[in-house]
């Protein structure tokens, strides 16, 4: 047996094409494929060429123009964008920030390392920008969630963070003089 499988490869090894003989061909197509020719011409298209342009609006690898983002949040502050804010920090963040942003999530917790205090004096005097790039790109442990998250939720998750900052320090002198009988 081990005999004829050594033949076998030997005589399939005098079809290669360093042979003097012609090959055998089992799929002959592989071998001797149709093809265009860059400038030439074809009768499959309208216009005969068969160089394609590209598509409006593609951008080469390797090309892609830099774009700049705004300092500040492009979404007005309604309370319509901070409720879309607080529902995507709520499904996304939370998680680790906890709701207050703290940094004491239940996945910080239990997995027993820190995430940032988005309270923090530091976090606070960072430009909307800067939070905006942290969500888009992920820094340190936390991930990127360009592909997660719209950029529209990006922006409004800045704005609920920016409002939980403003909530933990904030004082009598921020809520208006109509609403203050309010507070308890």
């Amino acid at each position: 047996m081990k005999k004829a499988a050594i033949l076998l490869a030997l005589a399939l090894a005098g079809c290669s094409r360093t042979s003097r003989n012609p090959p055998i061909e089992i799929i002959p197509d592989m071998d001797r494929q149709p093809r265009f020719r860059v400038q030439g011409e074809t009768p499959v298209f309208a216009d005969r060429r068969m160089s394609r342009p590209p598509v409006p609006g593609t951008i080469a690898r390797g090309q892609l123009p830099e774009f700049s983002l705004p300092e500040g949040n492009p979404l007005p502050w309604t309370m319509e964008t901070l409720e879309r804010g607080r529902q995507r920090y709520d499904i996304y963040c939370a998680p680790c920030h906890d709701r207050t942003g703290a940094g004491r999530g239940i996945v910080a917790v239990r997995g027993n390392w820190p995430a940032g205090d988005l309270r923090e004096s530091r976090l606070r005097e960072t430009s909307d920008r800067d939070l905006f790039d942290v969500i888009t790109n992920g820094r340190r442990t936390m991930p990127a969630y360009r592909y997660q998250i719209a950029e529209r939720d990006r922006w409004a998750i800045v704005a609920y963070v920016r409002a939980l900052q403003r909530a933990a320090s904030g004082t009598l002198a921020d809520v208006p003089p109509e609403l203050r009988d309010q507070l308890r």
